[in-house]
């Protein structure tokens, strides 16, 4: 794989850790563990491929519903992975990002994610955005007060506008989009970013998610025609 092919922006729903756990009999919550183990080791094959952006679905508004044991783990495992991190991802030259609202989150979470934040702020080869209390339909209403409270007439008001005022600001639109365990839906992710994403589904679940797994969707999205609304001849002759 030569670093000319490799997808600028890599967005993945981590999907299955507890069907993972429960197929070897084992808590929901030690494939939460295992799940934060496979996401340390996407992390740092995207930085050695040089993937630029990297987004990882961590926690939606909708996973509040959960088992309160659950969420108290998610969090728990969370501020582990950070505070073990952050001298890695400094290294690594990973700014770490936060997409969602984290002003809702448990007060300790919220303290180590704003200090690595702050920590790795100046860091450039690579940014690790985490969608934490994240919705996309809550991001594409919270753009739209945003711009409502600026006073923006409607002509003013174009994608470009749009997509400055979303949680992804900034960064460029994901090029491919992975989603484990065999489910087939976007649920409720980078609704307004994904228009013109690659999908790569899997039926792994994500503890089993390699970097040779990230390796293959790769060489798939390669393998594809990204037309872009042009038809392949159109693309041809350019």
């Amino acid at each position: 794989m030569t670093k000319t092919n490799i997808p600028t922006h890599i967005a993945i729903i981590m999907d299955g850790n507890g069907r993972w756990a429960q197929q070897r009999g084992l808590q929901r919550t030690d494939g939460h563990r295992a799940g934060t183990e496979a996401a340390r080791a996407v992390v740092t094959r995207c930085r050695e491929l040089g993937v630029r952006h990297l987004t990882l679905y961590t926690f939606s508004k909708e996973n509040w519903s959960r088992p309160k044991d659950e969420v108290r783990t998610l969090f728990d495992l969370l501020t582990t992975f950070l505070k073990r991190e952050e001298m890695s991802l400094r290294e690594q030259g990973i700014r770490l990002n936060v997409l969602g609202d984290i002003d809702a989150m448990p007060l300790a979470v919220r303290q180590v994610l704003k200090h690595v934040m702050r920590r790795t702020a100046e860091c450039e080869d690579m940014t690790l955005n985490l969608a934490l209390n994240y919705s996309g339909r809550d991001e594409i209403v919270r753009a739209a007060r945003r711009l409502a409270a600026k006073g923006l007439s409607p002509e003013a008001i174009t994608e470009e506008t749009f997509a400055a005022e979303l949680w992804t600001g900034g960064q460029p639109d994901p090029d491919l989009v992975i989603r484990t365990s065999g489910e087939l839906r976007l649920s409720n992710y980078l609704l307004f970013q994904s228009a013109y994403a690659e999908f790569y589904f899997t039926d792994i679940y994500w503890p089993d998610f390699s970097p040779a797994e990230l390796d293959r969707a790769i060489e798939d999205l390669n393998g594809r025609q990204r037309r872009f609304g042009k038809t392949g001849d159109q693309l041809d002759a350019g």
